[in-house]
């Protein structure tokens, strides 16, 4: 929703008379819109683009040399009148005259159509491309009913590379129209958006679905499904739009331009998980990817949903996809970037190990080691969410997600160790390692930390018994509290990590055996975890904000407890196994 408005009816007014004001050097306010603040040369058509504010960047964020010559913005969500249109055209228009495309929504349309009779009325010559892209907005035998949306990207800058080239306004109509014949796109949404002083979103998906085909306004899409992955959404919109590649094209067209736009929620890291995994089924299809363009180019609010567009490139086609661009929201340069360019020898480096098989007795420890290590990946899978919803309490919320990345790099890197007959201190080392080096954050470093240094103490050289267990995690817990300063009562792991080493050595000395020692001290860690709901934190980032996580215990205290009941129950049962 939008948060900052004074009137919703003056709303996209203020805000165009407001992006004039930061872009000042680049465009200029005319009624009905905005153009380029230098004049259009003799002879070069004029490219006028236009529709709905609320889709930002979509249209004025367009406007500059290598795009549009103008946008004539409507007001939310609605089109611009038959005269802002015309006073827009008329501002830029030269003898060459002008060339109007937009997106095909009835009331653009309407007062497009009504704009251009009126331009060819005062002798101003005047063509339109409408831009249909949305393959889910018509059949493909009714093409000229479908919806313009993120492929409005590419006809325009096809338009603007035209009309740099100095083409008569016939040309250039002809490759806009081009452009649109090769570009589909199809959009998918996961929530509605709210208008500038409205209550209730526009509309709403129920959660945990998707739905396949909604317009940027609402406009009803084809179907609703559940929530699929990403590799699963990349699947659905890559094959959905090489169904409908373009007839007519050379059969070595094999050369597309990719836009993956977001509308407004989705944010760039999310955009760019999704590309990659797009980047990997076109190539599969045997098409090559140019300049592609990842980021939000046709919005609608706060609209949480996104859309692939594809278009298959010609000769001319690609050179104005690839021709450069100056606007407010999209600058393109011809700088060449070195591709050849060959890694350095530090750069070429990799952190492989060398591992070298242990003794028979020594891989049972390895073994050993290897089911503990996956017994904490599968219990941080389980309770991700609940870890991250405790650290969200007075934290950043990411404890689940750092937990789950540093346990899973862990159990891959053991199981290499193991698969290549190492011990058990050569297994645990290199689960610390990959801990430390994918997790990231203070619980990565400790948990990379701690691993590391209980697989130094124990080594390879034979099966450790329960002292030199204890003997370890009091090491790994020293290591901890020397290079994360806590102490117990800071309401860090160190509360349950403490206890637990105290048991463990205390049931060592009195000569219990490794699986029940490990379970007690477990038991110990778990009850210490619990009681971290009484403390206040005085460590890290959720200290400023201490009196909120009272009454709710520690992640990191209860994460490590839940990892080291694990354990207990994973040695039991590979004891069992092995017997």
């Amino acid at each position: 929703m939008s948060y900052i408005l004074n009137d919703a009816a003056t709303f996209a007014d203020e805000s165009a008379d407001g992006f004039v004001a930061a872009h000042h050097n680049l465009v200029s306010r005319v009624r009905g819109g905005v153009v380029r603040a230098a004049a259009t040369p003799p002879g070069q058509v004029a490219v006028v683009i236009g529709g709905g504010s609320g889709h930002y960047p979509a249209f004025a964020g367009l406007v500059g040399p290598g795009i549009a010559h103008g946008a004539a913005m409507g007001n939310v969500f609605a089109s611009p009148s038959a005269q802002h249109i015309v006073a827009v055209a008329r501002s830029v228009a030269s003898d060459a005259g002008v060339l109007l495309t937009y997106g095909n929504y009835a009331g653009d349309a309407l007062n497009f159509d009504q704009a251009q009779d009126q331009l060819r009325a005062e002798g101003i010559p005047c063509q339109t491309v409408r831009v249909t892209d949305d393959i889910c907005s018509a059949p493909n035998n009714e093409r000229e009913k479908r919806r313009g949306i993120a492929g409005d990207l590419a006809v325009f800058r096809v338009a603007g590379w035209a009309a740099e080239q100095g083409l008569d306004l016939d040309a250039v109509a002809a490759l806009t129209a081009r452009a649109n014949d090769h570009t589909r796109s199809i959009g998918v949404a996961f929530s509605g958006c709210t208008l500038p002083g409205a209550a209730e979103p526009l509309f709403a998906i129920p959660a945990g679905q998707m739905a396949v085909g909604m317009g940027i306004h609402g406009e009803p899409g084809i179907e609703t499904v559940p929530l699929p992955s990403a590799r699963e959404l990349a699947e659905l919109l890559v094959d959905r739009v090489l169904a409908e590649r373009p007839d007519g094209l050379t059969s070595n067209a094999d050369r597309v331009g990719v836009i993956v736009n977001g509308l407004g929620s989705v944010k760039s890291e999310e955009l760019f998980l999704l590309y990659g995994m797009i980047a990997s089924l076109l190539k599969s299809a045997d098409l090559t990817i140019v300049d592609p363009e990842v980021g939000e180019y046709a919005t609608s609010f706060e609209m949480a949903g996104l859309s692939l567009t594809i278009v298959w490139l010609d000769g001319d086609l690609e050179a104005a996809w690839r021709s450069p661009a100056y606007s407010p929201a999209y600058r393109k340069s011809t700088m060449k970037l070195n591709a050849t360019a060959t890694p350095s020898a530090t750069d070429q480096a990799t952190d492989s190990t060398t591992i070298v098989a242990a003794s028979e007795e020594a891989a049972y420890a390895g073994r050993r080691a290897l089911k503990a290590i996956q017994s904490i990946r599968d219990v941080i899978d389980l309770q991700a969410d609940e870890l991250g919803r405790l650290d969200a309490i007075a934290g950043d919320g990411d404890h689940g997600i750092g937990m789950q990345r540093g346990a899973r790099a862990a159990a891959k890197a053991a199981a290499a160790a193991c698969s290549a007959g190492a011990g058990a201190g050569t297994v645990l080392t290199q689960a610390g390692e990959a801990w430390g080096t994918e997790a990231g954050g203070t619980s990565g470093a400790l948990w990379g930390l701690a691993l590391r240094t209980v697989g130094g103490r124990i080594g390879d050289a034979e099966k450790p018994d329960v002292v030199a267990v204890a003997h370890a995690v009091e090491a790994a817990l020293e290591a901890v509290q020397h290079a994360g300063k806590a102490q117990v009562g800071d309401k860090t792991l160190v509360d349950a990590l403490t206890p637990f080493a105290d048991r463990l050595s205390e049931l060592a000395n009195e000569g219990l055996g490794l699986v029940p020692a490990w379970t007690a001290a477990a038991t110990a860690a778990s009850l210490a975890a619990d009681a971290t709901a009484n403390l206040l934190p005085r460590l890290g980032r959720a200290r400023p904000h201490m009196e909120k996580s009272l009454g709710s215990p520690d992640p990191g205290a209860i994460s490590l407890a839940l990892a080291v009941t694990a354990v207990a129950a994973a040695l039991d049962t590979h004891d069992t196994e092995e017997k």
